[in-house]
């Protein structure tokens, strides 16, 4: 029973660490994003999400 206790005890710990690993990783990121000057905002917002031309598109019909 004392085993038990103890894998009980430290599974709870793994989880607090994972939580405290995730959390510490978002809010980096979003204090990150929130920080941002405005002209690296205004550069990514430019951004094509898609090309324009076909150069670099692999076709395997080729």
């Amino acid at each position: 029973m004392f085993k038990r206790l103890i894998l009980e005890d430290s599974s709870t710990v793994y989880v607090l660490v994972s939580f405290v690993t995730a959390a510490t990783i978002f809010l980096a990121i979003t204090w990150r994003a929130l920080r941002m000057p405005r002209a690296e905002v205004e550069r990514f917002a430019q951004l094509p999400f898609t090309p324009d031309s076909t150069e670099g598109r692999h076709d395997s019909h080729a």
